[in-house]
């Protein structure tokens, strides 16, 4: 019995973590490309950061309970864990991307923060490949590719919304 609740435990915090993870990189580095951009604005950037430590990582976790809940296969416990999981490490990780944007220039803190996020996405995704004996390049690649998309995306999208409002 005792084995089963530690693999529900590890299971969940396995859910929780890896999405939280991959939220908070894509979704903060997004926002703070595309609110520099726009805006240039520490203030907006910090408050971005805020906003997704918090609203977004209360969504994030209603999203994988609800998506837990869906699959029908678990438990009420696995489920709850899974959604604390998933919003500690969202509102975590979120939270890491706010000091260089406070200490530093922002320009500087924007790419310090584009280093930290991608490189834990790089982490994230090397572990995922060991676990699942595949190549980790191709698997780094592939996440660190759709993260510099949104990153690009968001930059441009940003510098738009300057062009169309300033």
């Amino acid at each position: 019995m005792a084995s089963a609740h530690s693999e529900q435990v590890k299971e969940s915090l396995r859910v929780g973590i890896t999405f939280g993870l991959t939220s908070a990189v894509i979704t903060t580095t997004g926002l703070m490309v595309g609110l520099n951009a726009s805006t240039g604005s520490r203030l907006a950037v910090i408050g971005g950061i805020l906003t997704i430590a918090i609203a977004d990582a209360f969504s994030d976790a209603l999203g994988i309970h609800i998506s837990e809940e869906s699959e029908n296969q678990h438990t009420p416990k696995e489920i709850w864990l899974s959604t604390i999981f998933t919003f500690l490490a969202k509102f975590f990780f979120a939270l890491t991307f706010i000091g260089p944007v406070l200490l530093l220039k922002l320009p500087t803190a924007i790419m310090v923060n584009l280093i930290w996020g991608l490189g834990l996405l790089a982490v994230l995704s090397w572990r995922i490949a060991k676990m699942q004996n595949e190549k980790p390049l191709r698997i780094i690649a592939e996440h660190l590719l759709v993260a510099v998309v949104v990153i690009g995306l968001a930059t441009v999208i940003g510098s738009l919304i300057a062009q169309i409002f300033n």
